[in-house]
């Protein structure tokens, strides 16, 4: 497809004013670009943003990219569109309208815009709206060990820890300061295994409202004398079997 510009737009007077680029809480400018930029890149591992990529546009707080052919997102805007289930959407891009439209909801004067010649309508965000996931109250509660590069510890207001997971994802997840105090490991970039509670989504696989209850102690060795020990007494068992795959096919009724 041809590549075409996006704009995306937050209008917002519920401070009591209207927020334009002369204008704007510090705080909406840092959480808007960041969630752009998420709306835009979808999966893990796409590039970042870059600021050559975006401008600010007048009236509202805005940002205009560069034109984009990214297939994907085109897919996902298309279906916006035309409906406000998030169902099949790419889980990055659910989150942030997930999040647009709680945050509209709970702020009448705050509106959400999406708008490119390569779209049939402008996709608006508002406390009209109603863009939901019908698998959205598809989470259980599991505690679970988890694997991962731990990237950041400690925290001054709340203690939590960073884990980058082997598919690429940060997962946080919140604890007490009494459990990093009291580890006597530095686990700073390294691998780790962690024991965690949290709520897990069985459609999307995604965690959330994680807790780390206890770094967990695993290092896997091989024991040569152990495997040894294994290997003679499996070659044993199999000695009177001439061909064990016909064996095992024979268990399982092949007719060969």
């Amino acid at each position: 497809m041809e590549a075409q510009s996006i704009l995306i737009k937050l209008h917002d007077e519920s401070p009591g004013y209207v927020i334009s680029p002369s204008r704007v809480p510090l705080a909406t400018l840092r959480a808007f670009v960041a969630e752009v930029s998420n709306l835009l890149r979808g999966d893990v591992g796409a590039p970042e943003l870059q600021t050559a990529d975006v401008a600010v546009v007048e009236g509202s707080l805005g940002i205009l990219t560069t034109p984009l052919a990214d297939a994907a997102l085109w897919a996902d805007l298309r279906s916006l569109t035309q409906s406000d289930l998030l169902d099949g959407l790419n889980p990055r891009r659910r989150k942030v309208l997930e999040g647009w439209q709680a945050q509209a909801r709970a702020r009448r004067h705050l509106r959400f815009e999406i708008s490119s010649p390569a779209l049939a309508r402008t996709v608006i965000v508002s406390a009209e709206t109603d863009f939901r996931a019908d698998d959205a109250d598809q989470w259980v509660r599991v505690e679970r060990y988890v694997r991962g590069e731990i990237e950041d510890l400690g925290g001054a207001v709340k203690a939590n820890a960073h884990i980058r997971l082997p598919d690429g994802k940060l997962l946080t997840v919140d604890t007490d300061r009494t459990v990093l105090r009291d580890d006597k490991s530095n686990r700073l970039y390294k691998p780790a295994m962690v024991r965690i509670t949290a709520e897990y989504n069985v459609v999307t696989r995604e965690y959330r409202a994680a807790r780390l209850i206890e770094f967990v102690e695993h290092e896997a060795r091989f024991d040569e004398r152990e495997f040894a020990r294994f290997t003679e007494r499996g070659a044993k068992a199999w000695k009177d079997v001439p061909d064990a795959s016909a064996w095992v096919e024979a268990l399982r009724g092949s007719q060969g």
